[in-house]
């Protein structure tokens, strides 16, 4: 038996290092080092930031979404943008991962936002399709990124 739910207190840290360490292992990052637990309890402290989690038998965190809401100056309303979703190997194709989604749609029309994204690899054609069955719609768009280590002030 499979439980969703979002995680929102400091108390839930336990959960989120669960959460970072599947993320770990699902996106094989190597040489990783965890932040320290103070600063994810303030992570979950923070309203701009929605983790859900998909936990499984034994409370082992076998899928998890990490989102940020991002106001808009266009109009009164925010967008998500889904930073990270990842789902363990093993429970991979059996609709944790929708459901998922499904939950993060959920929370963030009764909050009244007005749309959620999120970027796919285009080689990564395991994750295009996924957001495609999902009901994603895909926009053709360019991702730049700006690397700020040793950047002189």
């Amino acid at each position: 038996n499979i439980e969703f739910y979002k995680l929102s207190a400091p108390q839930d840290v336990d959960t989120l290092v669960k959460q970072i360490r599947l993320y770990e292992e699902v996106f094989e990052m190597a040489d990783f080092e965890m932040p320290p637990v103070a600063y994810l309890q303030t992570l979950l402290e923070r309203e701009h930031i929605i983790f859900y989690v998909a936990v499984g038998a034994g409370k082992e965190v076998i899928g998890g979404l990490t989102a940020y809401v991002l106001d808009s100056v266009y109009f009164a309303a925010a967008e998500i943008y889904i930073y990270d979703l990842a789902v363990r190997a093993d429970y991979q194709r059996q609709g944790i991962g929708t459901r998922l989604i499904a939950e993060l749609k959920k929370h963030c029309a009764r909050l009244g936002h007005k749309e959620i994204y999120v970027q796919a690899d285009l080689e990564d054609q395991h994750a295009v399709d996924f957001y495609r069955k999902t009901g994603g719609l895909p926009e053709s768009v360019i991702h730049f990124s700006y690397s700020l280590i040793n950047e002189d002030s």
